[in-house]
């Protein structure tokens, strides 16, 4: 589960780099509604980096887990669909790339759970 250590610390030098672009080269250049979305995107960008961690540690304490190994997969792709979505929208003004947004939210929830489900076993 190195893996996940390795994802979720190279996606929190992305999610610090890409807060310190926003704060920094974007602030005045776009509109402050895409500004916020950006914001939000780099929250959630880390909250769930760190969770790519925390999962690398569970499977190391847990042993072998496949639930524990999806949920790590599923987060990261949350953090590809929901930030992802939200870093794209703030710098071409395309709304409609918040349809995106939703189902990264919810991978989001379906890693947690599965993450809980394994901690159970």
């Amino acid at each position: 589960m190195k893996l996940f250590v390795v994802l979720g610390s190279l996606n929190m030098f992305l999610s610090v780099a890409l807060g310190a672009f926003g704060a920094h080269g974007l602030a005045g250049k776009i509109p402050e509604r895409m500004l916020e979305n950006w914001q939000t995107a780099t929250h959630y960008h880390m909250a769930h980096a760190l969770a790519l961690l925390f999962i690398g540690i569970v499977a190391d304490r847990l042993g072998p887990s496949s639930l524990v190994s999806t949920a790590g997969w599923v987060i990261f792709v949350g953090i590809a669909l929901f930030s992802g979505s939200l870093y794209a929208m703030a710098l071409t003004g395309i709304t409609k790339l918040g349809a995106i947004t939703p189902l990264g939210g919810v991978a989001f929830l379906i890693g947690w759970v599965l993450v809980a489900i394994a901690a159970l076993k």
